[in-house]
């Protein structure tokens, strides 16, 4: 039994198709309508009740469904109309007779309204509205979506949650999506109907004259009364399930069934039915109106509208009453809640602190970057930045915190910024369509494309179409997808402000950590030995220069070391980066080698002895020349390293190092400077120029 229930639908359809095939006896075709019109009547009440169209998602199948009904039905009578000399069951018989009342002429026309009626109004103006819908709908997914991950990374809802609000998005878009399909049916439908009609009057005439002898006034009655009332009992289920449909792509804005949004919204505008009585009072002078009707209506609207508004008047005191003394929405009836509006919300001074709270990375984007985020519409962004975040973890030992990803109005479409702290730091423009080829040194023959610049590394580049990628790579270009510009350059600007992400909050969880490792070499360090804003300097330091912080015990137990003689925070993260040297050498050596630009002996000499000590301790005071002179030789270096492919390195002696860097840092932010001491013996250096004094 229970399997017969599960294939309920299926056995169904199978039996409606079977309709079209086999004859049916009167009495099966009436009990067929009855139930057809039963079933619509069913439909459109529930249309009228739901809340919201996916509460009766399975309605673009089930008008399909009808529709075949419909037609098995019209089929099976038009065979019985046509065979049994205009007989087609005792229904389609009382609907003729009861339209037509003896006069074929006005039977007739009241079907034709009904049918241009659905066809011209209710189905044409279903149809557009479910195509209207079905555009929005899927234009408005990306936004949609973007606003769930915003809502999910702020931590307003859970990962459950997030996931239901996504199923549904997508089960609207394919629901809106089938009804733009279904209403074509409806059409279909209609146009049907009429032909059938036609088919049934045109071929019940004929077959009357030639084969059963009737005369031409016999046949009108008899076939008119039999065509109309098919026609009828056909067109009223498809009325109704037209109508239900309207219903359905209507309810986008509903807040309740219809029955009550419909009273609701009335009756909240008393004054609005006053008025429309009180028109109607005055047309009661109008010559040859029916005073007796127009009267009891205009008067029934009056009061009733002077009784709603009276309603509203009382239930209105209580709450202004206590509004002074016990606050908002205190006096509401039945214990509801006022709305808060946007000044009562920031009359307490907590919310206000909500509008000054800034996320530590921001990413927004153009409009038609949203599909490379949006995870319904294939985009990998997200799934690519968790990737990113644990590598970055396991290259540096810092854990990246979480990117807020949204839409922004204010950008150009293929425009996004990233922004550190509420800051931009960083903006780049991309198209999606196509694929950023980035030229060699030489390239073997020049590509067409759109001529760009890389936004990560500089590096000139050309925009091009996927037919040209691969005559691209066989030219020597490096072909990237949008995607992955996109994210290089977010990682390498996330690269460049890391330093700027370690707060005192995330320290203290990387110190908790090492607890579980090491709890005797944390509690010797902090706080008996430096405090946690020093040691956040002193990992800030680190980072600033690209140095990992993966190794935390080697970290410690050097500021252990060096806290017993040395108070200066620099020189202890001077004596960190010698520890970390075979970290140091890994990151910046290539198969055992390593290309570097040296300081001449009498620049560095010159260097050392124009250190001063000042109150915030040791600063470099070089003179002008000498600063202009190393800044204009380090700019022809640096330049080397470009075909290279490797990062400019500056290769000092470990007490010229930190003044030297701070000499170059705002001016070549992507050169490193090392010392001798943070490089491991067995690696071979080339030093590819010098800079003099």
């Amino acid at each position: 039994m229970k399997r017969i229930l599960n294939n309920a639908v299926s056995l169904i359809v199978l039996m409606i198709v079977l309709l079209l095939i086999i004859p049916l006896s009167t009495f099966f075709l009436d009990v067929m309508i009855i139930l057809n019109i039963g079933i619509s009547m069913i439909i459109l009440l529930i249309s009228m009740n739901i809340k919201e169209a996916l509460e009766f998602s399975i309605f673009p199948s089930l008008l399909l469904i009808t529709t075949l009904f419909r037609i098995g039905i019209n089929i099976s009578s038009t065979r019985s109309i046509l065979g049994n000399s205009g007989t087609a069951g005792a229904v389609i018989r009382a609907m003729g007779d009861f339209v037509l009342q003896g006069n074929v002429v006005v039977g007739v026309i009241i079907f034709l309204i009904i049918v241009l009626v659905q066809f011209l109004v209710i189905t044409k103006g279903a149809e557009r509205v479910s195509e209207v819908a079905a555009r929005f709908t899927l234009d408005a997914m990306p936004g949609k979506q973007m606003a769930i991950d915003a809502d999910l990374g702020s931590g307003l809802i859970t990962e459950t949650e997030a996931k239901e609000r996504r199923h549904k998005i997508q089960k609207e878009a394919d629901f809106y999506g089938s009804m733009d399909g279904a209403t074509k049916i409806v059409k279909g439908d209609a146009v049907m109907s009429l032909i059938i009609t036609a088919v049934n009057f045109i071929g019940g005439c004929i077959i009357g004259m030639v084969q059963g002898g009737m005369t031409f006034t016999e046949v009108l009655s008899v076939y008119s009364i039999a065509t109309v009332g098919d026609g009828l009992v056909s067109q009223i289920p498809s009325l109704l399930i037209s109508t239900a449909t309207g219903m359905i792509v209507t309810r986008a804005v509903a807040e309740d069934s219809l029955n009550i949004d419909v009273t609701r919204q009335f009756m909240a505008q008393p004054r609005a039915i006053m008025m429309a009585g009180g028109v109607l009072a005055i047309l009661i002078a109008v010559p040859g109106m029916p005073k007796l009707q127009m009267g009891v209506i205009a008067l029934g609207m009056m009061l009733g509208g002077w009784r709603l508004l009276r309603r509203m008047e009382e239930m209105a005191e209580p709450s202004v009453q206590t509004a002074g003394g016990g606050g908002p929405g205190m006096g509401m009836p039945g214990g509801e809640q006022m709305e808060v509006t946007e000044e009562d919300n920031f009359k307490d001074i907590n919310s206000v602190y909500s509008l000054i709270t800034v996320e530590p990375i921001e990413m927004e984007f153009g409009y038609s970057l949203i599909p490379l985020v949006d995870e319904a519409s294939g985009g990998k962004m997200i799934d690519r930045i968790v990737i990113f975040r644990r590598q970055y973890a396991q290259e540096m030992g810092l854990v990246i915190p979480s990117i807020r990803l949204r839409d922004s109005s204010s950008l150009n479409t293929n425009q996004y910024v990233i922004k550190i702290k509420g800051e931009e730091v960083a903006k780049g423009e991309i198209l999606v369509d196509y694929y950023l080829a980035l030229e060699p040194p030489n390239p073997e023959k020049e590509l067409d494309g759109i001529d760009t610049i890389e936004p990560a590394y500089g590096i000139p580049s050309k925009w091009i179409t996927v037919d040209k990628k691969e005559m691209a790579e066989i030219y020597g270009y490096t072909v990237i997808d949008p995607l992955s510009v996109m994210l290089t350059h977010l990682s390498e600007t996330v690269r460049k402000h890391a330093h700027e992400l370690l707060n005192r909050q995330e320290v203290v969880r990387l110190v908790d950590n090492m607890k579980k490792q090491s709890p005797e070499l944390v509690e010797e360090l902090i706080p008996a030995l430096i405090s946690y804003g020093n040691f956040q300097k002193i990992l800030t330091n680190l980072l600033k220069e690209g140095i990992p912080i993966k190794d935390m015990e080697t970290i410690m137990e050097t500021i252990v070391d060096s806290s017993m003689t040395v108070k200066d925070l620099e020189t202890i993260t001077e004596n960190i980066r010698v520890a970390l040297k075979r970290t140091i050498t890994r990151k910046f050596c290539e198969s055992g080698s390593m290309k570097v630009v040296t300081l001449d002996a009498e620049l560095e000499k010159n260097i050392i002895t124009s250190l001063t000590t000042g109150e915030h301790g040791m600063y470099l005071a070089l003179s002008p020349d000498v600063m202009q002179s190393v800044i204009t030789q380090l700019s022809d270096e640096v330049k080397k390293f470009h075909d290279f492919g490797q990062s400019p390195l500056v290769l000092t002696s470990q007490v010229v190092r930190v003044h030297f860097y701070h000499l170059i840092e705002q001016f070549f932010p992507d050169v490193y400077v090392l010392s001798f001491n943070e490089i491991n013996n067995n690696i071979q250096i080339q030093a590819i120029g010098n800079i003099t004094l």
